[in-house]
C-alpha cells in the first residue's frame, strides 16, 4: 500500500506505474473492447465521412447542418401532427354556467329565506348575462326560448382586457 507522504513504494517505484500496470494489466487480459474506445472510433468515422471537400468559412452554415441532423425538418404534415394534439383534448369535458346576476345577503337573510322569497339581483332586465366556463368569464349573451326550453344566444366573446375590468364588478 502506498503512504501517502511517500510516493514511493516499499520496492522503490512509485503509485503512477502501479496504475500503469493495472490498466496495462486490465486491457490485456480484459478480453472486451473499452466502449469509450469503441464510440470514439465511431465518432472519428462519422466526421470523416462527414467532411465536405471544401472547407465551411460560415458557422451558421455548419451549426444549420447540425441542427439539421437533430431536429426533423418541418414539412406539410406538420400542420397535421398540431390538429391532431387539439384532437386530444376535444373529448375533455368543461362546465359552462350562465348567470343571470349576484348579490350579496347576510346568513340572516339567508335563513329567512323560505318558498317565494324574492331575492333582488344586481343585474338589470335586458342586461346581456355572463357565460362562464369553469368559473371564467369568456363570453355574454342573450336568453332566448327555443320549443319551451331556454337557452343563450352569443352576443359577445369577451377580450383579456375586459375579463379583468369585469372580475371588479
Amino acid at each position: 500500500m502506498t503512504d501517502p507522504k511517500n510516493p514511493e513504494n516499499q520496492d522503490g517505484t512509485t503509485g503512477e506505474d502501479d496504475w500503469a500496470d493495472a490498466m496495462a494489466e486490465q486491457g490485456a487480459d480484459g478480453g472486451e473492447e473499452d466502449p469509450w474506445a469503441a464510440a470514439l472510433a465511431e465518432q472519428e468515422a462519422n466526421e470523416s465521412s462527414a467532411t465536405d471537400p471544401e472547407p465551411q468559412a460560415d458557422t451558421s452554415s455548419a451549426s444549420q447542418a447540425a441542427g439539421d441532423q437533430v431536429f426533423k425538418p418541418l414539412d406539410k404534415d406538420a400542420g397535421n401532427s398540431g390538429m391532431r394534439d387539439l384532437e386530444m383534448i376535444m373529448d375533455i369535458p368543461v362546465k359552462l354556467t350562465v348567470e343571470l346576476g349576484r348579490t350579496r345577503i347576510t346568513i340572516k337573510q339567508l335563513l329567512e329565506l323560505a318558498q317565494g322569497s324574492v331575492i333582488e339581483l344586481d343585474g338589470l332586465a335586458g342586461e346581456p348575462m355572463d357565460i362562464l366556463i369553469n368559473g371564467y368569464l369568456i363570453a355574454q349573451g342573450e336568453v332566448v326560448v327555443v320549443d319551451d326550453k331556454y337557452g343563450i344566444r352569443i352576443t359577445e366573446i369577451i377580450t383579456p382586457s375586459e375579463r379583468v375590468q369585469k372580475l371588479n364588478r
